[in-house]
C-alpha cells in the first residue's frame, strides 16, 4: 500500500493523514474484492525496514495501527471477515501486541480473510521457518535430508492460506520490497502508478481484468496448459 506519503504532500497535507487515508481505503478495496469473489486479501502496513523512518511517523504509524485493531476488528467478525495479523510481535508496544490478540479473536472466523502484514519481511519469514526446522533437526526429529520445500512452507506465516494470485503494488513503484517473498515465487504482479489513497474499486478492477488476460503457466508450455500437445 505505498504512496500515503506522496499523496499527503501532493495536497499539502502532513504525512499522518496521508496512511489515515490509506487505513479507510482499505474498505473500498476489500468491498471491490468481495464483488470479484477474493477469498483473502493480505495488505502490506508496516513492513521490517520501516522502523528506520522518523520516529514521529512511526509513532503516528503505531497510533493509527491501534486505533484499527480497537475499531474495525467487530466490523470484520461482523461482515464475516476472518483477521490475521503476521510478523514479529515482539518489537511492538505490549498494549499492542494484546490489541493484536484481541482483535484477531474478536474477528477469528469468516468466509474470508483479511491478513496485516505488520513488522513483517519475506526474508524473515524465511529464516524464521528455517530457525523452526532447525530446531527439529536439533532435537532429533527431523533429519537435514528430509528437509523438503513443503515442510519450509508448512513453517511460513500463511501457510494455512493459499499462494497469492496476484501482488499489487501502488506508487509507482515496480518492486516489491521485501513482501512474501516465499509465497509470491508464481504470482502475477501489477504495478499501480496511482497512490494507495487514490487506489479504489476501479483500479482494482483494472488490475484483475488485467490478471484474467494472463496465461499462468507454472513452468509449462502454453501448448500444455491449453491442453494440447506436450510433445
Amino acid at each position: 500500500m505505498d504512496g500515503n506519503n506522496r499523496w499527503a504532500k501532493q495536497r499539502g497535507k502532513v504525512g499522518s493523514q496521508g496512511h489515515k487515508a490509506g487505513v479507510e481505503q482499505i474498505r473500498e478495496v476489500m468491498r471491490a474484492c468481495k464483488t470479484h469473489g477474493v477469498e483473502v486479501l493480505t495488505v502490506f502496513a508496516f513492513s521490517s525496514e520501516n522502523w528506520q523512518r522518523p520516529r514521529r511517523e512511526v509513532e503516528a504509524l503505531m497510533t493509527l495501527f491501534l486505533t484499527y485493531l480497537k475499531r474495525e476488528a467487530v466490523k470484520l467478525s461482523q461482515e464475516g471477515v476472518r483477521l490475521r495479523i503476521i510478523g514479529r510481535r515482539d518489537r511492538f508496544s505490549e498494549k499492542i501486541q494484546r490489541a493484536i490478540g484481541e482483535a484477531e479473536s474478536i474477528a477469528a472466523e469468516g468466509s474470508a480473510t483479511l491478513v496485516i502484514a505488520a513488522d513483517y519481511g519475506g526474508r524473515w519469514d524465511i529464516a524464521n521457518a528455517a530457525r523452526q526446522l532447525s530446531v527439529k533437526v536439533a532435537n532429533g526429529e527431523l533429519a537435514p535430508a528430509d528437509i523438503t520445500e513443503e515442510l519450509l512452507h508448512q513453517c511460513t506465516s500463511v501457510a494455512d492460506l493459499p499462494e497469492p494470485d496476484l501482488l499489487i503494488r501502488t506508487g509507482g513503484e515496480h518492486r516489491i520490497s521485501n513482501f512474501l517473498l516465499w509465497q509470491t515465487a508464481y504470482s502475477e504482479f501489477y504495478f499501480s502508478d496511482l497512490y494507495w489513497p487514490d487506489f479504489g474499486a476501479e483500479a482494482l478492477d483494472a488490475a484483475v481484468a488485467d490478471f484474467h488476460r494472463r496465461q499462468r503457466r507454472f513452468g509449462k508450455t502454453a501448448e500444455q496448459v491449453q491442453g494440447g500437445s506436450s510433445a
